[in-house]
């Protein structure tokens, strides 16, 4: 009897402690028990030559510097030359590379017909491409009723037929050679339906469509590791150059952004992932990461939920204050 007293206490204590490390994690436990347990991003990316789009702001710009200081040779790319080459000189400056060891490939997505020759470029440079970070896109504030069909076009383009084919044209090379990772970023709304995001959900959920399917016509090439990384709200410009109800129109907005994940954090989650080959990531702290829980175990409670929040949050919206600080922004509380 009291054997059994004491397995009953040890697994009261062991679901009490599992509480706790839900309350407190910013990201789903799976990744959490790899950054504890599994390997280390120290371990596996030194020497590789990583491709990283969107590079010159937000999680992109976090991604490099932290792959520069683990020895990764790195591939730069996003609109702008001249932030690039900023994000270029500091990852010089922070780590041991070198300057031969960064290439800076400027590349407008939406320009598919330039994806060849930049793919061509990194290859004649490099000889290989180890990884590719599809982290390029652009996120939506605006009622569907509101918006011009334009900008569905805009994000469709940029965040969904921009990254396929960026992919298809690195994925010969990694086949050819019989290993690579291809880790894209996505967004808990590619599996999450959001408010005032219809078009950008709508995109993110083509992306992991895509690459959840690639992956399974990859599996005769078990060195081609797909990852798919979903992050909640994190610290960045995309709500601020987000579509609105015209594609000429950015959102423009900068509000309170405390409540959200630091970009390095969500980089170093990244790498945790893509080190030990997950094949989904949640990164995302409370009340978010809860969310993401009901709707993968209990979809009928996550309708309720997000309904109630997702009209509060338009709202919000209407009101001119940003849709969501205003339930966790230190500011607004």
């Amino acid at each position: 009897m009291d054997l059994l007293i004491l397995l009953m206490l040890c697994c009261l204590a062991y679901f009490l402690i599992q509480i706790i490390r839900f309350i407190k994690a910013d990201a789903d436990l799976t990744l959490l028990w790899a950054e504890r347990f599994g390997h280390s991003p120290e371990s596996k990316f030194r020497g590789s030559v990583v491709w990283v789009t969107g590079a010159s702001s937000g999680i992109g710009e976090a991604l490099c510097y932290q792959l520069a200081k683990l020895g990764a040779q790195l591939v730069l790319s996003s609109r702008r030359e001249d932030e690039l080459l900023r994000v270029k000189k500091k990852c010089v400056e922070t780590s041991n590379l070198r300057d031969k060891d960064i290439l800076v490939v400027p590349l407008d997505l939406t320009n598919i017909s330039a994806h060849k020759a930049a793919t061509d470029k990194v290859v004649e440079y490099f000889g290989r491409i180890d990884i590719l970070v599809n982290n390029s896109g652009r996120s939506q504030r605006s009622l569907c009723v509101d918006t011009d069909l334009d900008v569905f076009r805009g994000l469709m383009e940029l965040n969904y037929f921009g990254t396929i084919s960026l992919t298809k044209h690195v994925l010969p090379h990694m086949i050819k050679n019989k290993k690579g990772k291809i880790v894209n970023i996505s967004s808990v709304t590619g599996f999450i339906g959001v408010p005032l995001s219809t078009g950008y959900a709508a995109s993110k959920h083509a992306v992991q469509g895509f690459f959840n399917s690639l992956r399974i016509e990859l599996g005769c090439y078990p060195g081609i590791i797909v990852s798919n990384i979903c992050p909640g709200p994190v610290q960045s410009k995309i709500v601020e150059n987000a579509y609105t109800e015209q594609t000429n129109q950015p959102f423009g907005t900068t509000a309170d952004q405390t409540y959200k994940m630091p970009a390095e954090r969500c980089a170093r989650l990244i790498l945790v992932t893509a080190a030990n080959d997950l094949n989904e990531s949640w990164i995302s702290g409370q009340p978010y990461l809860l969310i993401c829980y009901f709707w993968q175990y209990a979809p009928t409670w996550a309708w309720w939920i997000t309904g109630k929040i997702g009209q509060k949050r338009i709202e919000n919206f209407k009101s001119g204050l940003d849709a969501d600080s205003s339930y966790f922004s230190k500011k607004t509380s």
